[in-house]
């Protein structure tokens, strides 16, 4: 098949021909990775980039509209990639500010002694959660799993998994009081954590 005429390559995109996908990716790759990595200076980034646009490209290949040329869409879907990866950065460093503000203004407003009996009292609350309720959300909040990779490893829903990290906080909640609760928040329930 001659995909290198640009109507027959997008055709068969649009018909889903894996081949003329994969000549697309071998086509275009260097040349969109070279200009993902001058916009980042960051290879892996580019490289997330790049990943996302042909991910994109494949998912969406029915509704493809070429304005002018394949090449000129590749490149703008690059760009327009790049821009997403730069506003999701952006808001990710000013949420970790923010907790790391917080963070600061809650450790300074206790001493180490007492700061440290707080941490324990939770540590001990935690303890005290139902077995289950406990399990998952030590997997979630102290390993940083997900709730898919919960739901694999113990072979419950996502529901479950959901249920029983908001049981625990609303228990944890309960037992510890207010006072507890910016700290409870800040080291265990923050979105840095994932979910």
């Amino acid at each position: 098949m001659n995909y290198q005429k640009q109507d027959v390559l997008t055709n068969h995109l649009k018909n889903g021909d894996e081949k003329a996908f994969i000549y697309l990716v071998d086509h275009y790759g260097q040349r969109l990775f070279a200009y993902a990595l001058t916009l980042t200076n960051d290879q892996a980034m580019a490289q997330d980039i790049l990943q996302n646009v042909f991910l994109r490209t494949w998912e969406n290949r029915k509704k493809i509209t070429i304005a002018s040329s394949l090449q000129n869409y590749l490149f703008r879907s690059i760009y327009n990639e790049f821009l997403n990866q730069y506003k999701k950065n952006k808001s990710t460093v000013a949420l970790e500010k923010k907790y790391f503000e917080t963070l600061n203004k809650v450790t300074e407003s206790y001493d180490e002694n007492s700061f440290v009996r707080i941490i324990e009292r939770i540590g001990k609350e935690i303890q005290n959660l139902p077995p289950k309720c406990r399990e998952v959300f030590i997997l979630s909040r102290k390993d940083g799993l997900t709730n898919i990779e919960i739901s694999d490893y113990l072979n419950i829903s996502i529901k479950t998994v959901e249920a029983q990290i908001t049981k625990a906080f609303s228990v944890l909640r309960n037992k510890l009081g207010d006072k507890y609760d910016t700290i409870l928040f800040l080291v265990f329930d923050t979105k840095m954590v994932s979910l």
